[in-house]
């Protein structure tokens, strides 16, 4: 059966009605994924008699149509990067595998698969949506040279994360969190798409001032941290990282899974991926916090 639309057959045969498995995949960009679409009972599966697809809304990511080994009809981001394995596919595993995963791939990926001993009817129907994450380098802190009495001015630096991250400054004397009117965020896309962000803090002199510079990957429930003591004229240091942030609660983030060792962080993360199934017991995850007592950056490498 030849298939020139298959968006548009899709389409035609969205009426017919098959169990949803609904899951969720979380992974760093670079890494590879797996994406799950498996028959429950396992059974075996003649590829004669199967069309298989993936897609993203209207978008064909992957597909198997019975005597052809084409990938013509998928969208060209993912022609050299989605695979369907013949094998696993006989077996009723129609998992996808995508490599290489980068931050446009944060999406809601659907798989069909339809038997045409069943008339075409829907033997398998799987939802499951991509989070991706890239951990945001340490935060460089610098402090330029202030007359006595002049406001301070600090800037923090940290780049190539995803996704965009929140920032906080922290009062190290005392452990709390600046007022967030006190500092300019500016965030932006870099040629990676990744996040870059640039904070300035402007705060009044005082004698020994030393202040923090914390980044919050929610997605990765992590938060890096650098420091910048007022006495510094050139640069700041960037010597900590909190896996389980301290801070005063803010705003729920949902964070569903567990935090990125910072040995990995300080030596730049491998692939990783990770699988969160729809009917999971979630756990709150209530933001960043002040932490009292961090680790230092050389505990770790």
């Amino acid at each position: 059966m030849p298939l020139r639309r298959p968006g548009l057959l899709l389409l035609l045969l969205s009426g017919l009605q098959a169990e949803i498995q609904e899951m969720e995949v979380r992974a760093t960009v670079g890494s590879d994924c797996l994406l799950s679409c498996v028959h429950p009972e396992r059974e075996p599966f003649d590829l004669q008699d199967v069309y298989v697809y993936w897609q993203i809304d209207s978008t064909v990511v992957a597909y198997h149509i019975p005597q052809n080994n084409s990938s013509a009809l998928a969208d060209s981001r993912y022609q050299a990067r989605a695979h369907l394995s013949p094998q696993s596919m006989e077996q009723g595993n129609f998992s996808l595998h995508l490599h290489n995963v980068t931050p446009q791939d944060t999406q809601k990926f659907t798989c069909l698969v339809f038997r045409k001993s069943w008339n075409m009817g829907r033997a398998l129907n799987a939802v499951v949506t991509l989070r991706v994450a890239a951990n945001f380098s340490l935060p460089v802190v610098n402090s330029s040279g202030t007359p006595q009495g002049q406001p301070l001015t600090f800037t923090c630096t940290s780049t190539d994360g995803y996704p965009q991250p929140k920032v906080y400054w922290i009062n190290k004397t005392d452990n709390s969190v600046l007022d967030r009117a006190l500092h300019n965020d500016t965030v932006s896309v870099n040629a990676r798409g990744l996040y870059d962000v640039v904070s300035v803090l402007r705060v009044p002199w005082a004698p020994g001032t030393s202040v923090g510079c914390c980044i919050e990957n929610v997605l990765l429930r992590q938060n890096l941290t650098g420091s910048g003591p007022a006495e510094l004229s050139t640069g700041g240091s960037t010597d900590r990282i909190t896996e389980h942030p301290d801070l005063p609660p803010r705003e729920s983030s949902g964070a569903l899974f567990g935090t990125v060792a910072a040995a990995g962080v300080a030596a730049g993360l491998g692939a990783l991926c990770w699988v969160k199934r729809a009917r999971c017991r979630r756990r709150n995850y209530t933001g960043a916090q002040v932490v009292a007592q961090e680790h230092e950056l050389t505990d770790h490498a």
